[in-house]
């Protein structure tokens, strides 16, 4: 029996995944899904990167304006969303092509990995944010480590949310998330996949991600944090949580300037891109474009990529 299609095309943050993912789509008459987690808010375009529908030019999205920014959304929410779209995206006769760089939700999908389990402990979920709160993210991170080195290993002490969906799990289940992870990694796919991760020599990616960040304050990011506030946007939500978004409000709040506050951004950015990378790593069957082999020209990538397709 054949397997639906789906295309991958990610890599980690300002690599220029919008533009190629374009070109793409218009080659062979996709449709775009976001695996962004970020830019499936309402009002958060600048923070996010968001594609404008100009660079859309005519290609189809989806999971992108679809919640408010007081809404939730996490690995079952997305997966949910993302099937309802190529379910929509093959009835049309076209090809689902996910774009985004969260490598987690991608691999959820990919691989059809059930976490419905995890949903039903709101109560211990509110428990374990609130311990966050009241003694810190370092303690949570402790507690997971001491009930799964492995798991607490593979994610950054400042990822409350991974580490609270550790610990679920644990609790949940009584195993492990690192142990379900490889189980999940060993999964089939249930779909004839092309998976593309764009890459670039690490000073220029760097520099396109400080670039970026002076270009989100020029465009107004501290008004779109304003404008966020004063409709109700408060930091406890996971929409707030992005970055960019969470060091403005500290810079709103009078905690740090604003110079601290866009060099925490350009930073924590750099370390995104880091972990992206190294998450990207460990997926099987990848093909890697580093951009740098086609002296970064957008039309010999595309080429490539289509020669890639089967």
């Amino acid at each position: 029996m054949n397997k639906p299609k789906i295309i991958v095309l990610t890599g980690p943050t300002a690599v220029g995944k919008t533009s190629a993912s374009i070109g793409l789509a218009k080659a062979i008459g996709g449709e775009i899904i976001s695996a962004d987690s970020m830019q499936v808010y309402r009002h958060m375009d600048i923070g996010s990167a968001k594609i404008t529908p100009e660079e859309m030019d005519g290609v189809k999205h989806h999971l992108i304006d679809v919640l408010d920014p007081s809404e939730a959304f996490n690995v079952v929410t997305f997966q949910q969303m993302a099937k309802a779209a190529m379910k929509e995206i093959y009835a049309a006769g076209h090809i689902p092509i996910v774009v985004g760089g969260t490598g987690f939700y991608i691999q959820a999908l990919l691989y059809d990995i059930d976490f419905t389990e995890e949903t039903d402990a709101t109560r211990y979920r509110e428990e374990l944010e609130a311990l966050a709160i009241s003694r810190g993210k370092e303690y949570l991170y402790e507690q997971l480590q001491a009930v799964d080195p492995k798991g607490a290993a593979a994610i950054h002490p400042n990822n409350v949310k991974r580490v609270i969906r550790a610990l679920e799990y644990y609790r949940n289940t009584g195993g492990k998330i690192s142990e379900h992870n490889e189980a999940s990694h060993q999964k089939e796919s249930p779909y004839d996949f092309t998976y593309f991760v764009l890459d670039m020599e690490r000073d220029k990616l760097y520099e396109r991600i400080d670039k970026r960040v002076d270009l989100m304050i020029e465009q107004g990011l501290v008004d779109e944090v304003k404008a966020l506030a004063s409709m109700g946007a408060t930091r406890d939500m996971v929409s707030m949580q992005g970055l960019g978004y969470k060091e403005i409000l500290d810079y709103l709040d009078g905690k740090i300037g604003l110079e601290e506050a866009i060099y925490r951004i350009k930073r924590d950015s750099r370390h995104f891109a880091k972990r992206q990378l190294t998450w990207f790593r460990r997926e099987r069957d990848v093909t890697w474009i580093h951009k740098e082999d086609f002296d970064m020209e957008e039309a010999r990538i595309l080429d490539y990529m289509l020669t890639k397709l089967p």
